[in-house]
């Protein structure tokens, strides 16, 4: 150590430990089997600050999987069921009268805390989903004409089931386009469900057991934005930079490189896929402990970044063109700076 050092103690050091976010991922992987992406995508939002839509099948442990996801962060959860009958202060909260003070006092609601499941967010109207569009874009409430800011970290896990659509109202385009990222889940292979049974069988036989010396330290806000500074700090070259833009023009200008998908793309990704893009490829390169961004990288999340900005025509509907279809021939097609 030189002279000038100015030696860290062993608290200090663990106070900036980030790479406690890839032990609390190791550990979430062996409590919630079969849904490695989904446990990976849930911290690549949170070091990239955006929220995640989930679709998937009931009973594929979304809400398991932000559960403990919560359990291992200094942070708190709270699971809002969306319904045809929810109301924006079912949210935000409400301004209470209080006749012993005769003063009304604001009541905050469950968007307060730190991660959010928005459990079946399509079956709610959309005056209560602008409630949460303010909240996630703004990281604020204004309830009675006075703002509330939301505490850092702040998720927001909304979930859509692909079976039910009876009864939904669809999120628009530019809701959509708030989402970091739109997850796609499906069913475990065999092996694994078969190992999913043996846990529920072993978690049922030690309920009411409160030790589980497993269970890693909790991850501390200070790790938290510590590892963010880490991922925005991480290297991309030039060549990677202009990789990550090209394949977001390319969903505006589609037919440059397949004729037939300028008949199939209505619109193109907003800038806003680019910031994500590259937010997303930085927390992949640091989640697989690299100190650079490759190509590779931007690839992985690619799909989970632009399916839900771009919109297909209805003559692609027809032909049943997805959006998936479009970014995955773009990514085959787009080379690599």
């Amino acid at each position: 150590m030189s002279e000038t050092a100015v030696p860290v103690s062993g608290q200090e050091a663990e106070a900036f430990d980030t790479r406690a976010l890839c032990r609390l991922r190791d550990h979430m992987q062996t409590r919630v089997l079969g849904q490695p992406e989904l446990i990976d995508r849930m911290l690549i939002a949170l070091l990239a600050d955006g929220h995640l839509l989930v679709e998937g099948a009931p009973g594929l442990a979304k809400t398991t999987a932000i559960k403990e996801l919560a359990d291992g962060l200094e942070a708190d959860f709270q699971r809002v069921q969306f319904t045809p009958d929810l109301l924006p202060g079912d949210l935000t909260g409400t301004e209470v009268f209080r006749p012993q003070s005769g003063e009304f006092v604001f009541q905050r609601g469950p968007l307060f805390h730190h991660l959010v499941l928005a459990d079946e967010i399509n079956r709610a109207p959309a005056k209560v989903q602008s409630a949460l569009l303010e909240a996630m874009a703004e990281r604020q409430i204004t309830v009675g004409g006075k703002t509330y800011p939301l505490e850092d970290p702040f998720l927001v896990m909304a979930t859509q089931n692909p079976i039910e659509q009876e009864g939904t109202y669809p999120l628009p385009e530019a809701q959509l386009d708030r989402f970091l990222m739109y997850v796609r889940i499906g069913y475990p292979p065999a092996e694994v469900e078969r190992a999913i049974l043996e846990l529920a069988r072993r978690s049922e036989g030690q309920r009411g057991e409160q030790s589980d010396e497993s269970l890693p330290a909790r991850v501390t806000r200070a790790q938290l934005f510590a590892a963010r500074d880490e991922v925005r700090r991480l290297h991309m070259a030039p060549a990677v930079e202009e990789y990550v833009l090209q394949l977001v023009l390319a969903t505006r200008k589609p037919g440059a490189y397949a004729q037939e998908l300028e008949r199939w793309v209505t619109f193109g990704a907003s800038p806003r896929a680019t910031i994500a893009l590259d937010r997303c490829a930085r927390a992949h390169a640091w989640l697989r402990d690299s100190d650079y961004v490759s190509p590779a990288d931007v690839q992985a999340v690619a799909l989970d970044v632009l399916r839900h900005r771009v919109l297909v025509s209805y003559e692609a509907e027809a032909e049943g063109v997805t959006p998936d279809h479009v970014v995955s021939t773009l990514l085959a097609q787009v080379p690599v700076a």
